[in-house]
């Protein structure tokens, strides 16, 4: 039987479990831009409070049937709306980060549309690439997961 991918409003109920998501280590590397301490969870539960608390952030839960997988939002950031996503490594390489951002997409009409990903993140880029994103510049940031300085890749979706 095959499973069924949705997306909705991030809960309140969601917020544990991403959190634990967010715990992995391989995870956490290659995301690379993570908070500080990505351990505090008290700090994590006041982010995300004030995260559902705005109105101009899109956020939304990625479901595999029931059973919550990942978060996909998007925000604006010097007038430029970007988009995040955080998939369970235990669904990666399995189509679910695609078909998430594809439905995502589907839903969040602005154009352009920015995304980043760690240089490395062969997996990320891969995602949003086969969404139609296009690489339009390197930079350079600081990894908080890294503690140095990385390259990382910036996209963007013109249609």
């Amino acid at each position: 039987m095959e499973q069924r991918l949705t997306l909705r409003e991030i809960r309140e109920e969601d917020l544990p479990i991403i959190f634990e998501h967010e715990q992995d280590p391989e995870a956490i590397h290659m995301a690379a831009f993570t908070p500080k301490d990505p351990t505090d969870r008290d700090a994590f539960m006041a982010h995300w409070q004030r995260l559902l608390q705005s109105e101009t952030i899109i956020k939304r839960t990625i479901l595999l049937d029931d059973s919550v997988v990942g978060h996909i939002a998007s925000w604006v950031q010097d007038d430029d709306r970007e988009i995040t996503y955080w998939i369970d490594r235990h669904h990666w390489r399995k189509g679910v980060a695609t078909t998430a951002v594809q439905l995502f997409l589907d839903e969040v009409s602005t154009r352009p549309l920015f995304a980043r990903a760690a240089k490395d993140n062969t997996g990320s880029a891969r995602v949003l690439e086969k969404c139609g994103f296009v690489i339009v510049g390197p930079e350079r940031g600081y990894a908080n997961a890294r503690a140095t300085e990385i390259d990382e890749l910036v996209f963007r979706l013109d249609s």
